[in-house]
């Protein structure tokens, strides 16, 4: 599997995530400008976290009028993969290929911690291949604005078609108060459209690749995407 890392000026996580792919786990990766057009060469998308152009206007909202985007909504509309990660998260609802909004967080400052993430959906590309014995992966944080909200009848929808993919929860999976980071609406960490092929997440996967770095969770999202496609 090729992934292509779009890069928006104020991108920040790009390099982590290709060490991360290329590096740590052997995956054939490039950079993509985000004034590139030509996306076909790659089986999955990936928007790393940062500041595009600055957070500017809210989170996202100018990116989403790059002309990668008009590609990367092509790429998604074949059922290939699209990871938006933090910054990427924010930039697909923004462009309306993810349901709902990333805001402020609820305390009004800048996380930059671990947390949990209870495994939701199990029948995600993105999550398949992880062993049933792992239900928690700990992966970090780094957000001012990651509060997921969403409508009330957007959010029934999402429940009923099992598109949250991962909440916020404590170390052994129970989801309270007390372990959601931001204020997210039911501990929603992570979500995918209703066909399953693109997935937002407001954790870096790509910062928890690595048992140096305190945890090897987040590759475990990136092998069960690769383990469909093998």
């Amino acid at each position: 599997m090729k992934f292509g890392i779009i890069i928006f000026p104020g991108t920040w996580s790009d390099r982590d995530t290709f060490k991360a792919l290329s590096n740590v786990m052997d995956y054939d990766s490039n950079f993509v400008w985000h004034n590139e057009r030509n996306i076909d060469d790659y089986d999955c998308i990936v928007i790393p976290g940062g500041f595009s152009y600055g957070d500017y206007l809210r989170c996202g909202a100018i990116a989403k009028f790059s002309p990668i985007m008009d590609s990367v909504k092509q790429h998604a509309k074949k059922g290939k993969p699209v990871i938006g990660i933090c910054n990427g998260f924010q930039i697909l609802c923004e462009s309306g290929l993810l349901p709902g909004a990333l805001v402020a967080n609820q305390s009004m400052q800048f996380k930059c911690e671990w947390v949990n993430l209870k495994i939701e959906n199990r029948k995600s590309i993105f999550t398949n291949k992880i062993k049933l014995t792992q239900n928690i992966l700990k992966i970090p944080i780094s957000h001012g604005e990651g509060n997921y909200i969403v409508e009330k009848d957007t959010l029934k929808s999402i429940k009923d078609n099992n598109q949250i993919i991962f909440k916020y929860s404590d170390k052994y999976g129970k989801v309270t108060d007390a372990s959601n980071p931001n204020g997210s609406i039911d501990n929603i960490a992570g979500i995918t459209n209703k066909k399953g092929n693109i997935m937002g997440m407001m954790p870096h996967p790509e910062k928890a690749a690595e048992l140096i770095l305190g945890s090897k969770d987040g590759r475990l999202i990136f092998q069960s995407l690769v383990g469909n496609y093998l």
